[in-house]
């Protein structure tokens, strides 16, 4: 843990961990027309899409994403063309990756991802979301907005909060976006972004007590 990081406590690990899963749709996975994998800064995105690509899960994947403050220095090339490439090394076939590199938000991220797969012929009727672990629920909340008549499934790499937290290197600013992207499935219904999304009242006091707690730099500006 670096100097500036605070120490996150047992209680604030277990709230944590009460989020992450709630996160997650768990959804049971199935063969789908199209695959969609939505840039940010997690590689294990495109490492996870080639895997399913590899298991026979759909036919063409579409890599989505331009850049973010977080993302332009580690994929100075867009976020979307540095997925393609990581999935190519894995032995996905170029010509059924499909590239948006223009999107900006997650919105963006499907309805391009659409326009892309209109254009490219193709008119699916269900969707498989790969994303970070803590971002299925806001993915497929969005998706189900945007894109009402089509099935939706999301998927994300397999991995336990711990798992993720060493991946990603930083404590604090993993605890940060799980409170931000929890903010966003409540708040972004009521601009019209998104669908509602139940939120337990265990899930609700765990990201109350969070944010008092001082996990709020990922947190919606007012």
């Amino acid at each position: 843990m670096g100097e500036n990081q605070q120490a996150i406590t047992e209680d604030q690990w277990q709230r944590a961990a009460l989020i992450w899963d709630y996160h997650q749709m768990h959804h049971e996975l199935r063969p789908a027309d199209v695959a969609i994998g939505l840039g940010s800064h997690d590689l294990g995105v495109a490492t996870h899409s080639a895997e399913l690509y590899h298991a026979g899960l759909f036919p063409t994947l579409v890599f989505t994403g331009g850049n973010s403050p977080t993302t332009a220095q580690v994929f100075p090339r867009g976020e979307a063309a540095r997925f393609r490439e990581h999935a190519i090394t894995l032995g996905v076939p170029t010509e059924a990756i499909l590239l948006e590199p223009n999107a900006a938000n997650t919105g963006q991220n499907i309805t391009l991802s659409r326009d892309i797969l209109i254009t490219a012929g193709i008119t699916p009727t269900t969707i498989l979301l790969v994303s970070k672990p803590y971002m299925e629920r806001r993915s497929y909340a969005t998706a189900r907005k945007l894109w009402p008549d089509v099935q939706i499934l999301c998927a994300s790499e397999p991995l336990e909060l711990d798992d993720y937290v060493k991946s990603i290197g930083d404590e604090k600013l993993v605890l940060d976006m799980l409170v931000g992207d929890l903010q966003r499935v409540i708040e972004y219904p009521k601009l019209g972004f998104a669908i509602e999304q139940e939120v337990p009242e265990d899930v609700h006091g765990a990201y109350e007590s969070l944010i008092h707690g001082g996990f709020t730099s990922r947190l919606i500006a007012p």
